[in-house]
């Protein structure tokens, strides 16, 4: 029986295809029985994203909100095949989550299995990015096997992405072969709604579950698996708010 004990890829309406506020996305979060939520909006390069100023603003919250702890974090978006992010480095060390995700509107057109490859393999080796976002997409097809060995060994969580059945369908269908990958290279993942509402975080993500039951995934592997896993994965990630916030997550 699989679970997930925190959401970490959701969006607020500062990303202005979303539709909630982040007191909004923490009330439901807190009422759903996470022990905490990570707020991900889109990085600057996102034709609908928020102001840099917003970033800036967003470290300055509290670290709990409406009764649950929040992790301040970022969707950043792939640039270009060099695996360039819309951050500096120094700008993606202030967060307490960082996605790296390939959106169209940043890196349009469809790559080959090389060129995919090649770029995840650089991404694996920038030490601010935490989580991978939603790879399984069709454009962007890699060798899974090869690359999830290297995000093992540079602690890169590998997301399975709930909405992607809604939004990128023709990828789904990598999901399978991507969690395969990933439990055979002992890469660690993360089963996430990306939300863009309190309707579409409540909705969750138990239709992935059957995806890790047909191969037996292991649940340590899972980070957001349970609020230790994830206590655990931010102390490898030396997240200074696992300090602040780590014994809300036992």
């Amino acid at each position: 029986m699989y679970q997930i004990a925190a959401d970490l890829h959701t969006h607020t309406l500062v990303s202005n295809h979303a539709f909630n506020t982040i007191t909004e996305m923490a009330t439901k979060a807190a009422a759903m029985g996470y022990k905490t939520i990570a707020i991900t909006d889109h990085g600057c390069a996102m034709p609908d994203s928020p102001h840099i100023w917003y970033f800036n603003n967003l470290i300055r919250l509290p670290d709990v909100l409406e009764g649950i702890p929040v992790l301040k974090g970022v969707e950043a978006n792939v640039m270009d095949l060099e695996g360039t992010l819309d951050f500096s480095q120094q700008e993606l060390a202030r967060f307490d989550w960082v996605i790296a995700s390939i959106h169209g509107d940043c890196l349009p057109g469809k790559l080959t299995v090389g060129q995919a490859t090649d770029l995840w393999l650089k991404v694996a080796q920038n030490p601010y990015v935490d989580m991978i976002g939603h790879s399984e997409q069709a454009d962007h097809v890699y060798d899974y096997d090869r690359v999830t060995r290297e995000f093992a060994a540079h602690n890169k969580v590998v997301e399975l992405n709930g909405n992607s059945f809604a939004v990128r369908p023709e990828g789904a269908k990598n999901m399978k072969a991507l969690a395969l990958a990933c439990k055979n290279s002992g890469c660690k993942i993360a089963l996430n709604s990306d939300a863009h509402s309190i309707y579409h975080l409540e909705r969750g993500v138990s239709h992935l579950f059957g995806i890790l039951e047909e191969i037996d995934f292991p649940k340590d592997l899972i980070v957001n698996g349970s609020g230790e896993n994830l206590r655990r994965e931010l102390e490898i990630h030396n997240k200074k708010i696992v300090d602040r916030i780590g014994e809300l997550l036992r």
